[in-house]
């Protein structure tokens, strides 16, 4: 990992743990042996499983209590919750979990969410870069532009970091990235508003944009505009050592339940849409029918963890600079779901 992103993240885990642990919520963590507490990022497409094996019943059905299911808003504060141990799982991205290992070996990807990268680039209605040319001519239309993106470090950042090399320029020289934070409609209005030419953000932004006329998807990884990028890993379910040996039944019983939300998604699209209606509750109908006919297409079939799914994205983050060198999969990858 390059050493003021290890830096960063390392100092940024470090404190929030310290502040969980002495706030006391760890307290309510991994000490009661019955007990599985979940912590996520957000209520991102990413964990929707999670809300579907919820409310169809799966976890209770698989025999696992659930305790707090916190959303705790950074990957940086969801590792630090894992180390503090309030929480038992953490449900984030791939970054969050190599991040994690890089300052705790014994950090373990113990699930897949999404073998697909779930970040694209919206471009207002009066961009001028031609949304049917060849890869590279799409990309070098964006030099010069003002470009949205969650913030630094981001996995959003890290897509024009890589997109922008495969045609030799730099992302942070050849284009102005804007910080805006993570809420959507906040992306979005910068968009409307001419703030930004364009945006990196993780879906449904795109869906959003479209759905009010203020955007289209321009260059989008899960549609296939990316080939290189194709099939990787990045929705993750991750644990330590530690958790596994003491909680192997409660984690095993856990990903039975998200197996059986992942197979609903894929068989049962009335249900599928109905679900995510209420999960992203407020969102264009329009936007949510849109993102509803794309998951099976996204979401992992299982939580097994293909090989090939972790190959693809470990050389997305070597080639976009967020991490240096990827660690290997049978050391990080537990057994029980390596494929």
């Amino acid at each position: 990992m390059k050493l003021s992103t290890h830096l960063r993240t390392a100092a940024a885990i470090a404190a929030t743990a310290s502040l969980i642990a002495t706030s006391g919520c760890a307290d309510g963590g991994g000490s009661d042996p019955n007990v599985l507490n979940v912590g996520q990022i957000s209520d991102s497409v990413a964990f929707f499983p999670l809300h579907v094996a919820e409310e169809n019943g799966y976890f209770e059905e698989e025999g696992v209590e659930l305790g707090e299911r916190p959303r705790l808003g950074t990957g940086a504060k969801l590792a630090a919750a894992l180390t503090s141990g309030s929480i038992d799982v953490a449900a984030g991205v791939l970054t969050d979990t190599f991040n994690l290992a890089e300052n705790n070996p014994e950090t373990r990807l113990t699930g897949s969410l999404v073998t697909e990268y779930y970040v694209d680039v919206v471009t207002a209605p009066d961009f001028e870069g031609d949304p049917d040319a060849p890869l590279e001519e799409k990309i070098q239309a964006l030099e010069g532009k003002n470009i949205g993106i969650t913030g630094p470090g981001s996995g959003t950042e890290a897509l024009l970091i890589y997109l922008f090399e495969q045609v030799g320029l730099d992302a942070n020289t050849d284009a102005t990235l804007v910080n805006l934070g993570a809420v959507p409609s906040s992306a979005i209005g910068a968009l409307s508003s001419g703030q930004v030419d364009a945006l990196a953000f993780f879906q449904p932004a795109g869906q959003m944009a479209e759905a009010e006329g203020a955007g289209e998807i321009y260059l989008s990884p899960q549609r296939g505009d990316i080939p290189d990028m194709s099939g990787a890993l990045h929705g993750t379910l991750f644990s330590t050592s530690d958790v596994i040996e003491n909680k192997s039944e409660q984690i095993e019983g856990f990903n039975r339940a998200i197996n059986r939300a992942l197979e609903f998604i894929e068989s049962d699209p009335e249900g599928t849409a109905e679900l995510l209606s209420s999960y992203m509750d407020g969102t264009d109908p329009e936007a949510v029918e849109a993102l509803s006919e794309i998951l099976p297409q996204e979401f992992a079939t299982s939580t097994r963890v293909r090989q090939d799914a972790f190959g693809v994205a470990t050389d997305f983050h070597v080639a976009s600079g967020l991490v240096d060198e990827a660690p290997d999969y049978d050391e990080l990858v537990w057994s029980e779901v390596q494929e």
